[in-house]
Formats: structure tokens, sequence, C-alpha cells
């Protein structure tokens, strides 16, 4: 319903009723049509993702890495922050694409969408999946904008964590609290990215108070710019106590140089990084007493002897247990500081193994996963994206959906590069994919392999439930949460051109309905047009 969503933001100063309503009719039937035709807009792939040559990695590469090298992310911030730049870069860096897209170009990767090129803003979730040295990455690039914040929800309810890009010139913003309180929601454990270092006016120190006192979070200092706009060019390690200078005449950002500070050539960094990396031991001692017994015991005479592995360890912890935010910076429009972002990624954001879902006892290892999103494609039809838990997924195998008590066939199993998909023949717990040929299958529904291992999921779950007196029904349990949708704010009647092309209305309701759980259609009785609601400007 993103045309819709856009359509009000657009409209929303109109104060003629009859002006408003056609203008509302000619934008319905222009998401209607969408639903038939995606339009594909030129990208600078020199060759599509997944092909070998030249540097461009396969994801045919490692299908299923095992569970500890998985890390499913979301990227998140308020609108403008730089979170499809970052994307971008990271999907360079990363050797999956061969050129460095610009929004403002309207040639990057996951703002594929004619509508989001045009206005140079995401207005839909996009999935990517990439490798990183060993780990494979499944990334999604979620909107800033208010209007779009149920696209953040069900993203964030599958996501085992994620980056939150902050302007640096701006801190945290009305839209970053609003995504900062869903991953709390959801209890997510996330990273801090400070972007546009090299924009006027921006303030390292300024940009990291924000975060202590607007978001209530203690942030960990892993790195200190070095410069600060038109100065900034490199970032400082505090962990390693080292530099990472980016080459000026680099046009792609991936020439850059790590270099230990030293007394000699770096006094006055060395000081700030030294002081740094102290009160970020100390920190993470205060927040974690395996950290602390080390610390007070073999190091306590000298934190430089520290090693950095045991802190990173320690970081890692913290951050898992969602007592403290680690904090990096960069600018992702001038490539710098992306790579290290990514090493934290992996090292510091969990893998799926490490977050406690409840529910997984009960499968004993069978399927279940959750449908989170649905999207229309008009060569394949509806194509359902799924987070699978625990199990194993394959094509043309028969799923058990528990909340419309269906059972559906799997057709095809692909993994999500934007626009672009792969197809593979099969995908093991901690993934996410995208499924064709489910024809009922909705956001929010809990997918397993039958109905007999959903019968043998609640047994254990009543048992449970018994055991730990609890009172929820075996339905409650079996079911993963899906998501929580907000009343609906604005409405438009629609209606077709003709009664010959009522069918079809029908039809592409239904459809966008399937795809955007945020709109409602019901009949007015009194005029017999069909009037949808939908939750923008919530």
């Amino acid at each position: 319903m993103s045309n819709l969503r856009i359509f009000a933001v657009n409209q929303k100063k109109i104060s003629s009723l009859h002006y408003f309503n056609n203008m509302c009719s000619s934008k319905i039937r222009a998401s209607l049509k969408r639903l038939k035709l995606h339009v594909l807009l030129g990208r600078n792939y020199s060759s599509l993702p997944g092909l070998i040559g030249n540097d461009i990695k396969s994801l045919h590469s490692i299908i299923n890495p095992p569970i500890a090298k998985i890390r499913n992310i979301g990227i998140m911030a308020h609108i403008d922050a730089g979170k499809t730049t970052t994307t971008e870069r990271i999907l360079y860096y990363s050797g999956y694409t061969r050129s460095l897209g610009d929004v403002d170009d309207g040639d990057t990767v996951t703002d594929f969408m004619a509508q989001e090129r045009e206005r140079g803003i995401t207005i839909q979730s996009a999935a990517v999946t990439f490798d990183w040295k060993g780990y494979r990455i499944n990334l999604i690039d979620t909107p800033g904008h208010v209007d779009f914040t149920l696209e953040v929800e069900r993203c964030l309810r599958v996501l085992d964590g994620a980056v939150a890009v902050f302007d640096a010139s701006a801190g945290v913003e009305a839209q970053t609290l609003t995504v900062w309180r869903q991953a709390d929601k959801h209890k997510v454990p996330r990273i801090c990215f400070l972007n546009k270092m090299d924009k006027i006016g921006a303030s390292f120190n300024y940009a990291v108070e924000s975060i202590r006192e607007k978001l209530k979070a203690k942030p960990l200092l892993l790195q200190l710019p070095v410069g600060e706009g038109r100065a900034f060019k490199g970032v400082v390690d505090v962990v390693r106590t080292e530099k990472l200078l980016w080459n000026p005449n680099s046009d792609d950002g991936k020439d850059f140089e790590r270099k230990p500070l030293l007394e000699m050539s770096d006094p006055k960094l060395l000081k700030e990084a030294t002081e740094a990396r102290n009160a970020l031991i100390e920190q993470v001692a205060d927040l974690d007493d395996e950290f602390a017994d080390l610390v007070l015991g073999e190091f306590s005479e000298n934190f430089d002897l520290l090693p950095a592995e045991k802190l990173q360890t320690a970081i890692h912890r913290v951050t898992l247990a969602q007592t403290a935010v680690p904090v990096l910076c960069g600018s992702a429009l001038k490539n710098k500081g992306v790579q290290p972002l990514l090493d934290a990624i992996t090292m510091y954001l969990p893998s799926p193994e490490e977050r406690n879902y409840e529910f997984l006892q009960w499968y004993k290892g069978d399927l279940c996963a959750l449908a989170f999103k649905v999207l229309h494609d008009k060569q394949r039809g509806p194509l359902v994206f799924m987070r699978i838990y625990s199990g194993m997924l394959k094509p043309q195998t028969a799923i058990h959906n528990i909340n419309g008590n269906c059972t559906e066939r799997v057709s095809r199993l692909l993994l999500p590069f934007a626009d672009q998909h792969i197809e593979i023949p099969l995908l093991t717990a901690g993934n996410i994919a995208l499924t064709v040929g489910l024809k009922h299958t909705a956001t929010g529904d809990t997918i397993v392999s039958s109905r007999s291992s959903a019968l043998a999921a609640s047994r254990r779950a009543k048992r449970e439930g018994e055991k730990k007196q609890k009172e929820n029904s075996e339905a409650e349990r079996l079911l993963l949460a899906g998501v929580e949708i907000p009343e609906p704010v604005f409405f438009c009647t629609i209606e077709p051109p003709s009664m010959a092309k009522q069918p079809d209305l029908d039809h592409a309701l239904k459809c966008l309905q399937r795809e955007d759980p945020s709109l409602k259609v019901k009949l007015d009785p009194d005029s017999g047009q069909n009037t949808a609601f939908c939750e923008i400007l919530k």
C-alpha cells in the first residue's frame, strides 16, 4: 500500500473533498497497476548478483553456513540519516555490487521501486543477503519516515540485531526514538553508527550525549573520529589503539590503512585513545561480572596489557544483554568507516542461536518459521518472506499454516537480493528466505512442517505450561507473536471506472490487504463504495 501512503503525505493539505476523492481513486489505480507490473529501473550492475567474475561474489558459495556464522540484522534510523547509503556501501565492500549507488541518482540496490527513486526515500523494507569474512549476513534496510513505521515493526520482529544510524550533526531525532522503542519492545540488541561525520556541524560528542540523554542508553565508545566536518579523514579504533585513515585519492573507499598509535607520531591522539580505552574497560567491567573478575585480577595494574580479544568478547556479552550499545562513526557517503562497521556487526551482534526463543523447545528441531512479509510479483505471484527459527525448508514440500489451519506447498525457495532473487535447494534454521507458491499465508502466520507437528508442539507447550502454572491457552503459546497493527487514521473511497472492472478491483484490494496488514477495506452500505483505511500518519 506504499502508493496510498505517499499519496496521503502529498495530499494532506487539499481541502476539496471532491478533488481529494478523484485524486485518491487515480492513485489507487496506479497502485493496482503495480500488482501487474513492477518497474525495474537500470542499476549499475555489470552482472546480476550471484554471478562470479571480477570480484563479484556468489551467494551460492555458502548456501547454509553454520548458525553461529549467521547475522540477521536491520538498518534503522530517522529519515535521511543515511541508511540506504550505508547499505549500498556495505554491499559494495562485501563484493556483491560493482559500483557505488547513490540515492540522489536513483540507482541504489534496496530502493528499487520507481516511487522510492523518484522521491529519494525508502518506502518499503528490502532484504539483501551477502557474506563478509566467512559470515552470512541477512540485512533488511527499513524506512525512516514515520508513515511507514509498520515496515520497521514487522522486520524487527524477526531480526536478531540492528544497526541504528544517526546523523552526527543532529543526533537523536524524532523517528529515532520511535524505532528505538520498537527495538526495545522486541528486545533486539543493537549497535550505533554515527554517520555523516564529514558534514558541516557534525559533532561526535553531541551525538553521543544525545544517545545517552534521549535514549537513556549507555554508549560504549569503540571509535573516536579523526577530525570532524570537512576535516574528517578516519577513525581511531579504541579497542586496539589504532588509527584507520582512508586514502583521500581513493574514489571508492576501499583503500585505507590501519596503523598503531605511537607516542612519537601521534602523542595527542594516543592520549585520547588511551583514556577512552581505560574508560571503556571500566564501563564494561561495571556491566559484566566475568570481565570484572578478569580486569581486577590479572590486569588491575595496567589496562594496556589487556588483550583486545578479551575486551571484544565482553562487549559482545554486554551488547547481547542490552545493558549498553557500542558506538562507531564514519561517513557512508564519503566511503569512510563502513568496513569497521561490518566487522562490528559480525563481532558484537548475536547469532540466531544466541537469542533465547522459548518456543523452540516445543518443536524439537522440527520446522518452525514466521511469515513476516508478503509481496506480489508479476511472474512468480505472491512472495512470502520467512524467518526460519528451527528445522529446514525445502522446495516442493508441504507446510502447515497454524493461523489459517491450512496446508500449502512451497514450490520454490529463494535468497533475497532486493528485487533480484537466487533460487536455492534448501535453507536451514537461522536464515531468512523467500518462498513461492503459498496462496493463503499472510503476514504474522506461523509455519510448521505438518499438522501433526503442530499438535505435538502443542502437547509439549501444554505440559510445560502446567509445570509452570501458566494460564495462557495452547494456541497462544504455540503461535509465534505476529505484528501489532496500529489503528487506521486515514481513509478514502475507491471505485472502479466501470462495473466490468469491479472483480479486478476486488481481487487487487484483496492482494493489497495481504501485502499490507495495515490496510482495511469495507463496503459502505449507503454509497455502495469500497472504503480503504490504513495507518498513515499514525
